[in-house]
């Protein structure tokens, strides 16, 4: 092995994954902070951290501890042992923690009240409150709750994870100290309102809960009460080479999910006496480590609840979407549209329900239409594109449905509408063995003039009608006949599991995906020369492959410029002399979450690809997922656009150093303050009111 060989193997030549997610949230937290959003949006961004977090220990956390439990020590891209990278991590989340109270405790609750909305105690009630609250609590809270109470007959009680619990020290005259514990049901509502004639009052349901605990505890003293919370280990692992039905073996894993997984971390209330935490501890078998000690209310991301006060000027103009040109017309058919050209549209900006959702319920409605195949992989709750797709098997057409069921924590929500499907006539295909389904397909067969006629979508992002209002995807319509080749013999591989291997444009993981982008990479770097450099241009979520970050690596030593936009998680180490010098990485935080993935290679045949995967080794190894040519010039200036917008944005945008930090954007002297989402957002507005 050679000496550059050698180089690119070195670990500090890479940032560790779990420390870039970390530092994702950070830059997240730091848009709560930043008083250009409006104040409902700032606690948005709160509340969407706090629920990152809570996945980040349910998954990676408690997987490095299953690593320390297994006895294995593998070393991360960085060089880190399992160990090591928790005590980082520690480190990195109690600065997040510290900021995350900062924000919520000093700015954001002092702003809500300044704004006449106010999250109270019961030392701020009036006597009216109290009594109103007591009622409430007789009638809809105190028949659900259960306490549990601690001594030789009642060992401690299972906790369902990131359920709120609160922990109780009683006291009577004939007995010594007794510990309960109270499991608040996730069906009461978190945020109780006060109804007063001026403003907007609200109270918190474990406040309510302590101050009526005496209806719980009647003829004891209550001598404290303190919240806690506890995160489980939620990755389940589906042998599904040994199940004879996958989904029972589903519903038993979610099930045992709640709460017969390990504990991973433990969150008390900053005031929880010692011996309590030490009970609690020694209970949950946890160690010192995975204790939080939080001087703010916990499970933050409850108070999404409050953005839907209806007070317009504390929160984001409303999204006025631009309905693509292609498919204005109710007269011109949306089949006779696509098959005329290629489309692409851009989400939110350009509206999903005007496109993919016309798309969709015109196929489901039109008598010429035969059937309709999809993939499935998040479509959340109430979905258009469920209900279209049931109407459709209900009125005979052949529908096909490809639901990935290991779709994490979709996995219940995605049984249930499945099985809807299934009821309504479609046929529902559940996985393909050891992999998942990330591929966002779309075809739709109809007989036109005693011929088949096959209409194709693609897409970056899910079939997610809610989503699609607060994410960028791209959409691609196409009735190209190479791509229907390919498409067809893609359904045909995921519902018979065939070995088709000659795909005409299409590339799909894992089979092809890696291989291709690395020789996109090696491409630049035969083509590149020190007067016509070579260039890529990439847009993604994540960058974490091993060997596809040491290809940028060699491609920047050859003098290939490249620009990366990278929202999440990145282990790739730009600026680096000798290594990577020609790379610059930004990432942007804004109104809505950066989701398409656009790629851009100058001297390749087809220099731009759309795609459903990041560049990671799930998506290349581990997931069925497809990358697609945009071949047309008119679509392919779109895309230069998009990307073009991004890298000029100096308002979203954060530049991640060399050691693995991101620093925010700052602006020039003189230089005018742009923001790509801002841009998309008035030019769909204005083209929406010119066309009116």
């Amino acid at each position: 092995m050679n000496i550059k060989e050698n180089k690119l193997k070195r670990f500090q030549n890479f940032n560790n994954r779990e420390l870039s997610l970390l530092e994702f949230n950070y830059r997240v937290l730091m848009e709560a902070k930043n008083k250009n959003h409006p104040l409902l949006e700032r606690l948005k961004f709160i509340s969407i951290v706090s629920s990152n977090l809570d996945e980040f220990f349910m998954i990676r956390v408690a997987g490095l501890k299953s690593q320390i439990s297994a006895g294995h020590d593998d070393l991360s891209y960085d060089g880190k042992t399992p160990k090591q990278q928790l005590k980082e991590i520690r480190k990195k989340l109690e600065s997040i923690y510290k900021l995350q109270e900062e924000i919520f405790n000093t700015s954001i609750i002092n702003e809500l009240e300044e704004n006449d909305i106010f999250i109270h105690h019961f030392d701020k009630l009036l006597d009216s409150d109290i009594d109103n609250l007591e009622e409430y609590f007789l009638l809809n809270v105190l028949p659900l709750l259960t306490p549990m109470v601690l001594d030789s007959t009642h060992p401690f009680p299972r906790l369902i994870e990131r359920s709120l619990n609160i922990a109780f020290v009683l006291n009577s005259e004939e007995e010594e100290q007794k510990i309960a514990f109270v499991d608040i049901p996730g069906q009461l509502d978190r945020i109780i309102r006060i109804e007063r004639s001026k403003g907007h009052h609200f109270i918190l349901i474990e406040s309510l809960i302590k101050y009526y605990a005496r209806y719980l505890f009647p003829g004891l003293e209550i001598i404290t009460s303190n919240t806690f919370r506890i995160t489980r280990d939620a990755d389940i692992e589906i042998a599904e080479d040994e199940a004879d039905d996958l989904i029972s073996e589903i519903e038993e894993l979610l099930n045992s999910r709640k709460w017969k997984k390990d504990p991973v971390r433990l969150e008390v209330s900053y005031n929880m006496p010692i011996y309590l935490v030490e009970l609690l501890k020694e209970s949950l078998e946890l160690e010192n480590n995975d204790i939080y000690f939080l001087d703010r209310p916990l499970k933050l991301s409850d108070f999404i609840q409050i953005l839907e006060l209806d007070i317009q000027n504390l929160k984001d103009s409303p999204l006025v979407t631009k309905i693509p040109a292609e498919f204005k017309s109710d007269d011109i058919s949306v089949f006779d549209t696509i098959k005329k050209q290629d489309i692409l549209v851009h989400h939110p900006y350009e509206s999903f329900t005007n496109s993919t959702i016309k798309y969709i319920n015109r196929a489901a409605d039109d008598k010429n239409v035969i059937a309709i195949k999809i993939t499935l992989y998040r479509v959340g709750s109430n979905s258009i594109i469920v209900e279209a797709l049931k109407r459709a098997a209900i009125k005979g057409k052949e529908v096909t449905a490809f639901v990935e069921l290991k779709a994490r924590f979709d996995e219940e929500n995605n049984l249930i509408w499945a099985r809807e499907l299934e009821d309504s006539g479609a046929k529902v295909i559940y996985g393909v063995v050891g992999l998942k389904t990330h591929a966002k397909v779309l075809m739709v067969v109809r007989k036109e003039n005693n011929e088949l006629q096959t209409y194709l979508h693609f897409s970056t992002g899910n079939y997610n009608h809610i989503n699609s209002r607060i994410y960028t995807d791209i959409g691609f319509f196409t009735t190209n006949k190479d791509f229907i080749f390919d498409v067809i013999n893609l359904f045909n591989f995921l519902t018979g599991h065939s070995k088709f291997e000659k795909w005409k444009k299409i590339i799909v993981a894992p089979a092809h995906l890696q291989k291709k982008i690395i020789s996109l990479i090696k491409n630049e770097i035969e083509c590149s020369t020190k007067d016509n450099p070579g260039e890529i241009f990439l847009k993604m979520n994540s960058l974490a492959h091993r060997e596809v970050i040491k290809q940028l690596y060699k491609a920047s030593e050859k003098g290939v410029k490249i620009r990366l936009l990278i929202r999440g998680i990145c282990c790739l180490k730009p600026g680096i002399e000798g290594l990577s010098k020609n790379i610059i990485v930004k990432s942007n935080i804004g109104r809505f979450l950066e989701h398409s993935r656009i790629f851009y290679f100058k001297n390749s045949d087809c220099n731009y690809y759309i795609s459903s995967a990041d560049w990671m080794t799930r998506n290349f190894h581990r997931r069925i997922e497809t990358m697609i040519p945009i071949e047309e010039n008119k679509l392919q200036i779109k895309l230069r656009k998009i990307l073009d917008m991004y890298w000029k944005d100096n308002s979203t945008a954060w530049t991640l150093c060399s050691d693995g930090s991101y620093e925010k954007l700052e602006l020039e002297k003189n230089e005018k303050r742009f923001n790509a989402q801002q841009y998309f957002v008035r030019h769909a507005e204005k083209t929406s009111v010119e066309s009116k």
